[in-house]
């Protein structure tokens, strides 16, 4: 199955199945684990109500990035996935970093492993994730994305940092890792 074939998949499920991904941006990053699904039915969602300037990535091709900015400070990386329905994408939230460590230390000012990649602005900053990798297939350099092994355990829970959609277990990770963005309630 090709890589865009495996993201044309709904939302949940490759957000679920990203966890144990590789996900390098010029040779730096890691596995991935943890990730939101966010679809075009969601609230939550940034194609909630329909393609505006800010979110057209994601009702673009499958495979591609959307890259987008929180809080005026911060860059978020998302995969673009759900070939049947246009708006949906995979938030990544955290890798365990494992290649370019010394890299992401420089990008990030920090040594400590567990706080070079686990949050969606410190990836971004670690991995050097902006609005020019907007769009971006993700099948094409700079990005190398690969299928991981399925995680012995995963946790699944409520998403985090939103006000509309707050209950909905669409956050998903490796159980027990030291490289989440924080840990699973319960």
């Amino acid at each position: 199955m090709s890589l865009t074939d495996w993201l044309a998949r709904d939302a949940v499920t490759v957000a679920r199945d990203l966890i144990g991904a590789r996900l390098l941006v010029d040779g730096v990053g890691g596995t991935i684990v943890e990730t939101e699904a966010y679809d075009p039915a969601d609230p939550a969602s940034h194609s909630f109500g329909g393609p505006r300037p800010r979110n057209a990535a994601m009702f673009g091709p499958v495979g591609r990035a959307y890259v987008y900015r929180i809080y005026g400070a911060h860059w978020c990386f998302n995969i673009v996935c759900d070939r049947t329905r246009p708006g949906s994408a995979v938030l990544i939230r955290a890798l365990e970093p494992t290649d370019g460590l010394d890299v992401m230390t420089t990008r990030r000012g920090t040594d400590d492993p567990r706080n070079l990649c686990s949050g969606p602005g410190k990836l971004c900053q670690a991995l050097a994730i902006d609005k020019a990798l907007d769009h971006a297939p993700l099948d094409a350099p700079p990005f190398v994305l690969e299928p991981g092994q399925p995680p012995a355990s995963l946790a699944i829970g409520p998403r985090i940092g939103i006000t509309k959609g707050v209950d909905t277990p669409w956050r998903f990770g490796l159980k027990g890792s030291p490289f989440l963005s924080r840990p699973f309630r319960g």
